[in-house]
Order: structure tokens, then sequence, then C-alpha cells
């Protein structure tokens, strides 16, 4: 009956453990991300066992189906791809059911490419967030970006390959000073970590396949010598996409004040 949420590598087989492979040996089926590359991993494993598909597109569908054979007493393992599962992975809405259910849910952890990331980083580690993926869209992704502005703590991100160059412009124009350490294949032979400002990481990176981290440092600066009404400009600038320096010159020139005082509190 219980449902077992079982993480697995993010690169080096080698770092699976010993409880999860005891577990997924043990149940009746697994639902995987990525049947394929499960079903690869099982064989390399010697573990033969029923899998169900289970990822973004039916997660929502399949739940009903998995949630019906834990409760005719069959135990099932979720696997994502690589990593844990729920952490930009499917999973939410079948620990939501299974709790609903009162169905036993246990964790099996496992390496976690943000946790990775974030040790590896140098960066504070006493407090940060997980932000998961920034919007595709560049426009959108700079608000988001800006939102994040007084955050104090690191923020975590995950980014595709194909973006990976357009999100450290984009990070490099909204947080131009900022420090950034990113994280390409963590774990396998070829990772690589790159350490600056987004800026100097976009001049550092030469190969833009594989899973990227990007670790982004917090705001270590306050805006409390500043009036609300500058805040508030201030913020509504840099939504609009504006620049540092665009964003400093008008306030400078709506507000009478220098312009490295505004600079040193806001960038």
């Amino acid at each position: 009956m219980p449902l077992f949420i079982c993480g697995l590598p993010i690169g080096n087989p080698d770092d699976v453990s010993p409880r999860v492979l005891k577990t997924l040996a043990g149940v009746d089926f697994i639902a995987a991300e990525d049947t394929r590359s499960a079903a690869l991993f099982l064989r390399q494993q010697n573990i033969q066992k029923e899998l169900i598909s289970f990822y973004d597109h039916n997660e929502t569908s399949r739940v009903p189906q998995l949630i019906e054979l834990l409760n005719s007493g069959k135990t099932i393992a979720l696997i994502s791809e690589a990593g844990m599962p729920l952490i930009s992975d499917p999973g939410y809405h079948l620990v939501k059911a299974a709790r609903r259910e009162n169905i036993p849910v246990d964790v099996i952890p496992g390496p976690t490419a943000l946790i990775t990331a974030l040790a590896a980083s140098g960066l504070p580690t006493d407090s940060f967030v997980f932000h998961g993926f920034l919007s595709a869209k560049s426009g959108t992704r700079r608000q988001e970006l800006a939102g994040l502005e007084r955050e104090t703590r690191t923020v975590i991100f995950y980014e595709a390959p194909h973006r990976i160059l357009d999100t450290l412009g984009d990070i490099a124009a909204v947080f131009p000073e900022r420090q950034c350490f990113i994280g390409r294949e963590l774990t396998k032979k070829y990772q690589e970590h790159l350490h600056g400002t987004a800026k100097e990481i976009l001049q550092k990176l030469k190969t833009v396949k594989g899973e990227f981290v990007i670790v982004l440092a917090g705001n270590q600066k306050s805006s409390a010598d500043l009036p609300p009404e500058i805040e508030k400009l201030a913020g509504e600038l840099k939504k609009a996409g504006l620049s540092a320096v665009k964003v400093t010159e008008i306030i400078s020139e709506t507000f009478a004040l220098p312009k490295n005082k505004i600079k040193k509190i806001l960038f």
C-alpha cells in the first residue's frame, strides 16, 4: 500500500543508495517520468518491474489509477528521470492525493541538483530559496528577476541548455554586479563549475550542452536610506526592463539625488 518517493542519481550512477535499490526491487510497480531511461537504469541494476509512465502531461489523469492500485494493497515507487521527484518534476498531485486517502508516503532521499550546486557555489548557504525554472520569454523572465531584487537569500534556478545564454544575459542586465555560480552536468565526468558575475560567466561558458543550475547571490544592500516612493519607482522601472544606468539616471533627475548613492543602494 505505501507510496515510495525515490531519489535517483543526477548524473553519476554510483550515487544511487542501497536503500533506493532495495525499495525499487521490492515494490509492485514503478511510476517513472521517462520509462525508457528508467528501463535502462533498472536493467543495469538487474531489477525487473512493470513501469507506469508518469510525466507532466499525464500526471493529472494518471493519479486516480495509481491511487486505486495503492488502495488495493499494491506498492508503488515514484522516480524521476534524475534526482528527487516533485522538485521541478511530476509527483505533487500524486502525493497530495495519497495524503488525502491516508496512504502512507515514504521518501527515500537521493541526490538533488539544487543542493549539490548550492554546496559548491561558495555563496551563503544558511538561507536560500529555490525558484525552479524562470520564464521562457525574456521580457517575463526579466520581470521575474526584477521581482527578486530585494531578496536577501541566495536564489537557485534550473535552466535548459537552449536558454542558458539568454537567461544569463537577462541576469547580467538586471543584476550586473551580483555574484553567480553555474553548475553544468553536476556529478558527471565533465561537470563544470563557473563563478563570477553573469556577464563574466557568459564569457567563460564554452559549452551549452547538459543540465544547468544557476545560483545567484542575494541582495546584501539595504534600501532603508531611500524613501518608499523612490523604491516604488525603482521597482517599476526595473520591471519595465530598463537598465541599471537608466534607472539610476531617471531617479537622480526626479528626486535630485546623487547617482552614486542611488546606484550603491539599489544595485
